[in-house]
């Protein structure tokens, strides 16, 4: 979608302008389906780190709201118009949907590594794109980077093995990182005393 701007910031000219808007719109729509991504993955959560996990995302969620408003309203300061409708998200996105329903919770936390990997790099080349045109809105783009950075940093703890790697280690979609994460204890004790019972 061609971004349109009726004025500008100060000393930004037009086509820079429009070209920050753009990039911004995808952040934005990254953001706005990372927020609802962490809800979703708040509400179908379970098992023995449900508690942990749940309230580890809803500052996530706050979080995450809050930089996608920053972005809006700095597309809107650029002159352009921020779109956050539903529709609109869907029709400009490059990603698909969460696969993920109820899971355990590092089933989940696996998952979610990969969709924080995808918006830490996509951030990382706006704040590239941005350095010259503006870097008032590089800025913004690195703040919010350092904040997703130790979100996923939360995640990764609970996927690191004392050997330092991921359990979900060449995990290259959702579905694969969630079915990567071994049998839970709980299950494995509950067939040792099945047995015990026999």
């Amino acid at each position: 979608m061609e971004e349109t701007v009726s004025f500008t910031i100060p000393s930004l000219d037009e086509s820079d302008a429009r070209l920050v808007a753009a990039l911004l719109q995808d952040r934005l729509n990254a953001l706005t389906d990372l927020h609802l991504t962490l809800k979703h993955v708040h509400w179908n959560v379970v098992g023995p780190h449900f508690i942990a996990v749940h309230q580890m995302l809803d500052p996530q969620v706050d979080a995450v709201r809050l930089m996608a408003d920053a972005l809006a309203e700095r597309i809107a300061a650029l002159g352009s118009e921020p779109i956050g409708t539903p529709g609109a998200l869907v029709r400009a996105r490059s990603w698909d949907d969460y696969s993920i329903n109820r899971a355990g919770a590092i089933e989940h936390l696996a998952a979610l590594n990969l969709v924080y990997d995808g918006i830490i790099t996509d951030h990382r080349d706006a704040i590239d794109e941005t350095e010259d045109p503006d870097p008032v809105t590089q800025d913004m783009l690195i703040g919010q980077s350092a904040q997703l950075e130790q979100f996923q940093w939360f995640i990764r703890a609970h996927l690191e093995r004392s050997s330092g790697d991921l359990i979900s280690e060449g995990a290259t979609t959702e579905r694969t990182a969630a079915q990567s994460v071994p049998d839970r204890p709980v299950k494995k004790t509950a067939k040792k005393s099945a047995k015990k019972a026999r």
